[in-house]
């Protein structure tokens, strides 16, 4: 809701529900949808992520600090024998599930189209990977508890919950960690290639790998995810999540066209990725050799087309663009190797550092990647003015959410002056809650 400018509205507290709700949920909206006597083999849940730092570098062979939140999707599913998928979701705020059916062989690139493709192409790419070995059609109901449209893996969380359900069901088993790795690769290949969202796989590690009281350290370039001490309340501390309830979306040519110029870049530098060129070229002269091959690359037919405008101007698009990934790189490692992973827990002095990073992080996501908007800025600049220790945006941007480090004590306090700062510019009401790291996907066992 958007009132008038200036207008005090009650703080809006996102209303997370118990797993065992939610997966009692899903159970109902399976039988209501399918009938009753129609067997649901069990319920799968995987969660949402946050990220503390490391935006925009996924994909470029970058470190991120991601953990699970505790909101999850819930998918409850069962077998069928006709090669259908039959699909009933039921979103945050919605008045009435959602339904659709497809068969599997009718599920690739571009089909189905929306909210279907997550969870239809996590079991077509699943199965086109060898981790599915065999599905001859499932009955999935989907209830979720992550906020939609705000930057915190919903669409991961759709996936990497279905995924594991068809896994477990077709392996007769839980699958091992390299078979979880596999399912990773699916859930991607579902979002790049039947969506049509260019992400870069944080995410799904993210909800795959969390674990409760543990951040994660993802090396894109060394393809590794260590546990890093995350206490946030042993701290005294606490991770504010604001809802800017500002639009989120991911497939409309914006993220695609930042991440285009970074995948270009990586490859015409010789070695994938530019994390993977900066750590065989440390130190200055690798940038500098960085910023010529930009400048070529900048002159080049691709970056024409992709960048559109003269050449000064694709030059300077294109430095913005490198600069942050290259400075988003090493804010990241100065966080977790030479804090987080030397010390092996959150203290108040690493989170100072922390904080110091992630508003490093906000200022170059807004001036040189330039995908905050006015709701995030607002939010992220009232957080600071507030008090907290570190505000940043988190996930694709362009919309979403912001994250700020704030003492545990201060947490109303802070939220309330993000809240005040959203009215007196007219922008949406704010949801918010506090969000400590949780376990990954899983089967829930009541």
């Amino acid at each position: 809701m958007t009132g008038q400018p200036g207008e005090r509205r009650p703080l809006d507290w996102w209303q997370s529900r118990d797993t065992g709700d939610l997966a009692a949920d899903a159970r109902t909206l399976f039988h209501t949808a399918f009938g009753g006597d129609t067997t649901c083999e069990g319920v799968w849940m995987a969660p949402g992520r946050v990220n503390l730092i490391g935006e925009h570098v996924d994909y470029a062979g970058g470190v991120s600090l991601p953990f699970a939140l505790p909101q999850c999707t819930a998918a409850a599913v069962g077998r069928r024998d006709d090669g259908i998928l039959r699909l009933v979701s039921l979103i945050p705020g919605a008045d009435a599930p959602q339904e659709t059916s497809i068969a599997l062989s009718e599920v690739g690139p571009g089909s189905p189209a929306g909210w279907a493709g997550y969870a239809a192409g996590a079991v077509w790419a699943g199965m086109q990977d060898g981790v599915i070995p065999t599905c001859d059609g499932l009955d999935i109901a989907l209830v979720s508890d992550v906020p939609l449209g705000a930057g915190l893996s919903s669409s991961a969380a759709l996936e990497c919950s279905v995924a594991l359900a068809a896994c477990e069901l077709s392996l007769g088993r839980t699958p091992e960690r390299t078979e979880i790795a596999h399912l990773v690769t699916s859930c991607m290949r579902a979002e790049n290639e039947v969506v049509g969202a260019a992400t870069g796989g944080l995410d799904q590690r993210s909800s795959f790998y969390g674990a409760e009281g543990e951040a994660l350290a993802v090396d894109f370039l060394r393809d590794t995810v260590d546990l890093v001490p995350c206490d946030l309340g042993g701290a005294g501390l606490a991770l504010l999540i604001i809802n800017t309830n500002a639009p989120h979306r991911l497939a409309d040519g914006q993220y695609a066209s930042r991440r285009g110029v970074v995948d270009a870049v990586g490859g015409v530098a010789g070695y994938g990725t530019v994390g993977g060129f900066l750590a065989e070229h440390p130190g200055e002269e690798g940038r500098r050799q960085l910023e010529q091959i930009v400048d070529d690359w900048a002159a080049s037919a691709e970056a024409e087309k992709l960048l559109k405008g003269a050449l000064g101007v694709r030059t300077a698009t294109a430095h913005r663009r490198i600069r942050h990934i290259v400075e988003e790189i090493h804010r990241t490692a100065d966080v977790t190797v030479t804090e987080l992973k030397e010390s092996g827990r959150l203290t108040i002095e690493t989170a100072g550092l922390l904080g110091e990073m992630m508003n490093g992080s906000h200022e170059s996501l807004r001036d040189l990647f330039e995908i905050t908007v006015p709701e995030l800025d607002c939010a992220q600049e009232a957080a600071l003015a507030a008090g907290a220790l570190g505000s940043r945006m988190t996930g694709g941007g362009f919309g979403g959410s912001v994250i700020a480090l704030v003492s545990a004590k201060d947490t109303e306090k802070v939220a309330t002056a993000v809240a005040d700062a959203a009215a007196a510019r007219g922008l949406p009401d704010p949801t918010f809650f506090t969000a400590v790291p949780s376990a990954g996907a899983r089967r829930f066992i009541a």
